[in-house]
């Protein structure tokens, strides 16, 4: 009886475990270089490549909730540039 137990235990952790590694990630797959303007944008989020997506990104959200891949903000200035204005407008809506 306790062996059964230990087995049900055991199978529910590999079941576990399986359908935790198959959460799919939604990840951008190309960015674009184009600029672009920070009044159509609400928000951001950082995209690292090998924390489930395959390359590094800036994935910014207009105000369509439409997700936009950009380049990492990483040695691009005009990225950075935009995360400081969202940066700004959020402190002020607080």
């Amino acid at each position: 009886m306790a062996s059964r137990a230990a087995a049900l235990i055991l199978l529910g952790l590999i079941c576990f475990e399986f359908a935790a590694a198959q959460i799919p990630v939604d990840c951008c797959l190309s960015i674009t270089e184009k600029r672009l303007p920070s009044k159509n944008l609400v928000s951001y989020t950082i995209q690292e490549a090998g924390k489930g997506c395959d390359i590094s990104a800036t994935v910014f959200l207009n105000r369509r909730n439409m997700k936009l891949c950009a380049a990492h903000p990483e040695g691009n200035a005009w990225v950075k540039q935009v995360i400081k204005t969202l940066e700004k407008r959020r402190g002020e809506q607080q």
